[in-house]
């Protein structure tokens, strides 16, 4: 638009509420407490020659990556059939009732791994369909910070998650995991009922050709009224948008690959943003950290002194209570996240946080290595060494959890949502979605399969791959800061090298000047 347009009450409801990242965000965290209560083990595990029941790697990968094979892709093929909203209330509902799947079932891992399937389409839908409502309904000056907000919401609802099953892992029987998994039907719920007081969004109003409810919710938003200039300005330039995608017919999935303008090069750095957060180290410590922290020696007693000598006696909480603070920690990152990716932009605060991130994971690799005692060794029976590198390991996993949450948390979506052109935008937002909940699920699969053979060295997996994550950000990721749709593109067209990008400025003219020319040519015609 030609400037900044006011933010109403209304608007601000609809931002934050929209950015309802706990259902994610607690989705992802809730299973990893549940792999070591008693309860749960003995209904879905599998009883050993000493008559203990166990989850085997292969089990817990069947159990927990289930989720994530929903993906995001699904929502493409609603988000136009049945509007953004409608299509937010019919993922809302096959979510909820994936969890209700699970949280009824006994003994059957049958019943618990198809309502996390279920469950997983839904959440994996909503992950791409409500940016994408956001971006289409917040008014642009509050977008930005919108996607920021919608990243702490996921860490706080992991947060919230670790939360309650530090207080339901001592009850003695099913409801120690009901509990924390039913929950997230509460989450579901209050997404699927508050969309019910919530407008459809704008530009998929004129797209349907209804273009008074349009105005009407492009004023409400905006706190103005219908008839305020603001209004007719954004109907236009809306109007000159849904022009543009349509141009040329109805965009495809293989036009996010064209050459023109370097779709193909934008699409790929949206994936590729994608693949590499899920492979920064942070998810194994979400879904696995409880069992992994347990190997590193977590006891089960919280002394008082830890209140006050934190470093020296970590190894002696909970896995619990060390989940706990690593969710703690997560959203405390996330927080400044607010200010760095602007303060910095988001080459910068890729580059840092790949090359921090990757120190933490080869420090928790090698002295893991060395010096943790054999999974299942008992407490009592572990060394002074095996105590102070298991202080060592959880300490660096939570510094690098906190470094996540500042940079690699928030950054690729902030980029995946300023990246693409309307046209192929919803398309291109879907991709990196899917890769992101793809690789998702190939983390939580093969992870327990790793760790059973190597242990700790599988955070050299994660080295290796934030190495390469700086190697690509820098050779491949322009700076997009302050940029607008339309000058991304130019930025792509001009071919300039990624790593000379930052303060580059656009020479042309832009989206609302050719708006604003449009209409002035309309009115000397009419003239």
């Amino acid at each position: 638009m030609a400037k900044d347009v006011p933010t109403g009450r209304r608007a601000v409801f609809l931002a934050i509420f929209i950015a309802f990242g706990f259902l994610f965000g607690y989705d992802i965290g809730v299973i990893s407490g549940c792999l070591i209560m008693p309860d749960f083990i003995r209904r879905f595990g599998q009883e050993g020659t000493d008559g203990q029941y166990y989850l085997s790697s292969s089990r817990q990968s069947v159990i927990v990556s289930l989720l994530s094979a929903g993906g995001a892709i699904a929502q493409a093929f609603t988000a136009d059939r049945f509007g953004r909203r409608g299509s937010i209330l019919f993922w809302s509902a096959i979510f909820t009732v994936g969890v209700a799947i699970q949280t009824g079932t006994t003994y059957s891992v049958v019943q618990l791994v198809i309502g996390r399937y279920i469950a997983g389409l839904g959440v994996g839908s909503l992950s791409a369909i409500v940016p994408l409502y956001n971006g289409e309904t917040a008014p642009k000056a509050i977008r930005g910070t919108i996607l920021v907000i919608y990243q702490v919401q996921i860490i706080s609802g992991i947060f919230l998650s670790y939360l309650l099953e530090l207080g339901s892992h001592t009850i003695n029987n099913s409801a120690s995991w009901r509990i924390p998994i039913g929950l997230q039907m509460v989450w579901g719920i209050i997404l699927l009922s508050g969309m019910f007081f919530l407008p459809e969004s704008p530009r998929h109003l004129l797209g349907t050709g209804r273009r008074d409810e349009a105005r009407k919710v492009i004023a409400e938003l905006n706190g103005v009224s219908e008839d305020n200039p603001l209004v007719a300005e954004s109907v236009e330039e809306l109007d000159f948008a849904i022009r543009a995608e349509n141009e040329g017919g109805k965009a495809n999935w293989l036009e996010c690959f064209s050459t023109r303008n370097a779709l193909w090069r934008r699409t790929i750095n949206g994936m590729m943003l994608q693949f590499i957060q899920q492979l920064n180290g942070q998810n194994f410590y979400y879904y696995y950290g409880d069992t992994f922290f347990q190997s590193a020696g977590a006891g089960r007693v919280l002394k008082p002194l830890c209140l006050i000598r934190f470093s020296s006696c970590i190894s002696r909480l909970s896995p619990y209570i060390i989940q706990t603070i690593l969710g703690a920690v997560s959203v405390a990152g996330t927080l400044p996240a607010l200010y760095f990716i602007e303060a910095w932009g988001r080459r910068k605060s890729l580059l840092l946080g790949a090359l921090l991130q990757a120190v933490c994971a080869i420090i928790v690799a090698f002295v893991g290595h060395s010096t943790l005692a054999p999974s299942g060794t008992p407490t009592s029976e572990l060394t002074a060494r095996n105590r102070a590198g298991g202080d060592v390991v959880i300490a660096f996993a939570v510094l690098q959890v906190f470094i996540f949450g500042t940079t690699w948390g928030p950054t690729p979506w902030v980029y995946l949502g300023e990246s693409f052109p309307l046209r192929v935008r919803p398309k291109s937002i879907a991709l990196g979605s899917a890769t992101n909940w793809f690789w998702n699920f190939m983390l939580s699969f093969f992870s327990p399969r790793i760790v059973a053979r190597i242990g700790p060295m599988i955070m050299l997996i994660f080295f290796g791959m934030l190495i390469f994550g700086y190697i690509y950000v820098y050779f491949a990721i322009p700076e997009t800061k302050g940029l607008t749709l339309e000058e991304v593109d130019e930025l792509y067209r001009s071919g300039i090298p990624p790593w000379r990008s930052v303060g580059w400025r656009p020479s042309e003219k832009h989206y609302h000047h050719e708006v604003h020319e449009k209409r002035a040519s309309d009115s000397v015609e009419k003239a």
